[in-house]
């Protein structure tokens, strides 16, 4: 697989990226997207239960216990996965391009995934949009909760949450639900990383999620090379330098490899 020579050239001068990945680039270690909701299907993550009654405010409020045991149950699958080839080349990228021309370089990730395989992976910078199945937290105080010891029991269908430490309420998951804004640190966060951006990969997204699709819109508006690698077009044709047909475990170890070619 031969990566795009323009891409290739592009990072090679690029001294801060962008990675914004969505749920197809975490699909791809075997994790379940969202909207694989369709109930003849049977890895979807919704085939007995309708999302409003999982992953929502007054999902939480009618029924806490089977709320925490679902996402316990989607903490505990995605332990059980790996990052792949693709999570693993992001992590490289910044120390690769340095190995080149010598200068440092810096890699934002930017991630609707609620995973952790960009961080397993080794990457430094990972901006979570949406929140992380990893970072629980009060319901009434917002402080930062704990998870119960051990493993994840997958099989649970009700769950006690834990209680915060501080002020007793109880610890919901650290993700956005529907209905939920997005939180403003991460997304400051997003946005300030865009700016000073030379490139921007888009990987794994179908680009119809909002705001988070907003990212790659505002970079093309402020001139930046804005690359999709995905096996096919999203929804931002028009706003993109370029478009790839490539799986991110296939392409980006590729793309790796391309760069490191120029450094022999």
């Amino acid at each position: 697989m031969v990566p795009p020579k323009n891409l290739i050239e592009t990072l090679l001068q690029a001294r801060r990226i962008v990675v914004f990945t969505g749920a197809g680039m975490s699909a791809e270690s075997g994790i379940a997207t969202f909207r694989n909701t369709s109930g003849d299907q049977p890895d979807s993550l919704w085939a007995q239960f309708n999302p409003q009654e999982l992953a929502s405010p007054d999902g939480w409020r009618s029924n806490k216990q089977r709320v925490w045991a679902w996402y316990e149950g989607r903490r505990g699958e995605v332990l059980k996965t790996q990052p792949h080839a693709g999570h693993l080349a992001i992590a490289q990228l910044a120390d690769t391009l340095q190995s080149v021309h010598g200068q440092a370089v810096h890699v934002d990730v930017v991630t609707q995934n609620v995973d952790n395989l960009h961080e397993r992976a080794g990457s430094a910078h990972v901006t979570h949009l949406h929140g992380s199945l990893f970072a629980p937290r009060c319901a009434a105080c917002a402080r930062l909760g704990a998870f119960a010891s051990g493993e994840p029991d997958l099989k649970l269908m009700h769950l006690e949450p834990p209680r915060c430490l501080h002020c007793g309420g109880y610890i919901r998951p650290g993700v956005v639900w529907f209905g939920e804004a997005m939180p403003q640190e991460p997304w400051r966060h997003a946005e300030d990383a865009v700016d000073a951006c030379h490139a921007m990969l888009v990987i794994g997204t179908s680009g119809v999620v909002w705001p988070a699709a907003e990212l790659p819109i505002n970079a093309h508006r402020l001139g930046k090379f804005v690359a999709e690698i995905n096996p096919t077009p999203s929804g931002l044709a028009q706003y993109l330098s370029l478009q790839w047909p490539s799986t991110a475990a296939a392409g980006l170890p590729a793309l790796l490899e391309a760069l490191k070619a120029r450094a022999a």
